[in-house]
């Protein structure tokens, strides 16, 4: 009897040693920068083997409809500006320093929650020289309202060192600097990835003198989504709006028809399909709940998808929101990860050291964090998951024994993961009906 209890004893301490090494390497991790690996890590977070490059590249996309200035039905136009940052596969100099991101905080027009300039750092080199000899596939990343084209640079600054070129947008009208009426979200969310992917083509093309100038397969691409994101990419990718969301937009505009040609049934949105496109990841996509899509609108999503929700979701809703366009989506070969008692933050970075300031909105904090979740474990898995989805369908990689796991994480660790680290999590597959 003592000698079982001896071996318990030794047991439990090792245990606990083994847990306070993991935190003492954690809290001894004074240079940890947004993406890297935690000791949890799943195989597939791991940075891949090209250095990265990044730049910003300023846009205007003409002639298109000025949506906060229609009257009455009458839609006058304007050059819409839209900034990208691109990050790619780049050759480094050994003395070259790594990029320093300057962000801000809070919602422009917010007086509880003014804008707070901060910076961060990545693992990216500005405006680096890019690798030559090899065309990578193309990602497209959308942020939620408000965000930035920084929000997910865990995931942008990783996809890249994989070898991918990855563009991630500031959408007019809805960053933290500029946020604006909603109607202007609704509207230009997929007009502006469309409007990227082809521009992102065009900067990629022999002749075009930009850094990534014969780099970009476009016909190789994956399209990413946070939210507002996610209502944009699933659009862009088959799912038409609902005539209901055509009628509330008119409602709210004054009498603009402007986003009909997102919704079903109008022949320009057919013709705006777009095979280059194949797959997409839409993390917490917003409008399920309050009738962005119906069955029919759904049934034209066809693109392999990937979802990404929490199932305490207070934004767009998990039950009748996330998980009710997955099983909808019957056209599409597509996965729901949850995370099992998360809300909505499932994509963003962490919180900023700014965020933690006494005397703050907690919003500010809660713009990034989930309550019951550690931010940079949710990074993690969601490289792995992302590198899994998007290598399969843009590189041709064979990660079956990534994405076919049991569905419940609890019951066995799954493939990838370490021992005892794959909890709290379900994972849904489901194949086209037809």
């Amino acid at each position: 009897m003592k000698f079982r209890t001896l071996l318990f004893s030794a047991s439990l301490i090792a245990i606990l040693f083994n847990g306070l090494a993991i935190t003492s390497t954690n809290a001894q991790t004074q240079d940890f920068l947004y993406g890297d690996q935690m000791p949890d890590a799943p195989e597939l977070s791991a940075r891949g083997k090209y250095k990265v490059g990044v730049q910003t590249v300023n846009l205007v996309n003409p002639n298109q409809v000025d949506i906060l200035n229609s009257k009455e039905g009458k839609d006058p136009s304007y050059d819409r500006p839209i900034t990208i940052e691109v990050w790619y596969p780049a050759s480094v100099g050994a003395d070259a320093k790594t990029v320093v991101y300057n962000e801000v905080m809070g919602t422009r027009g917010d007086s509880l929650r003014p804008l707070t300039p901060f910076t961060f750092k990545g693992r990216a080199y500005r405006d680096a020289k890019a690798l030559k000899g090899n065309k990578f596939p193309l990602v497209v990343v959308s942020h939620g309202y408000v965000g930035s084209r920084f929000l997910m640079t865990y995931l942008t600054e990783n996809l890249a060192s994989k070898g991918y070129i990855v563009a991630a947008i500031d959408h007019t009208d809805s960053t933290f600097k500029d946020a604006n009426a909603f109607q202007s979200t609704l509207l230009n969310r997929p007009k502006d990835i469309r409007f990227v992917i082809n521009e992102m083509e065009k900067l990629g093309a022999k002749g075009s003198k930009n850094i990534i100038e014969g780099l970009v397969d476009a016909n190789n691409t994956a399209i990413i989504g946070y939210s507002m994101g996610g209502y944009g990419v699933l659009n862009v990718g088959g799912a038409e709006y609902s005539a209901g969301l055509g009628q509330f937009f008119t409602g709210m505009t004054g009498g603009s028809s402007a986003i009909s040609v997102n919704t079903a049934g109008n022949a320009e949105y057919e013709k705006m399909a777009d095979s280059r496109i194949k797959a997409i990841v839409a993390f917490a996509p917003w409008g399920m709940e309050r009738g962005v899509w119906d069955a029919e609108g759904l049934k034209g999503l066809k693109t392999p998808t990937f979802f990404v929700a929490g199932s305490q979701d207070d934004i767009s809703g998990y039950e009748k929101g996330i998980k009710a366009i997955y099983e909808g989506a019957v056209n599409a070969d597509r996965y729901l990860l949850t995370y099992k008692n998360a809300r909505h933050n499932v994509a963003p970075n962490p919180p900023p050291a700014e965020a933690l300031a006494p005397g703050l909105h907690i919003d500010e904090y809660y713009r990034y964090a989930e309550p019951s979740w550690d931010q940079r474990k949710i990074n993690n898995i969601n490289q792995h998951f992302v590198a899994a989805f998007i290598g399969k369908h843009l590189k041709n990689q064979d990660n079956a024994q990534f994405l076919d796991v049991q569905e419940n994480s609890n019951e066995k660790d799954w493939t990838g993961f370490k021992p005892r680290s794959s909890t709290g999590m379900e994972l849904l597959h489901a194949t086209p009906t037809n």
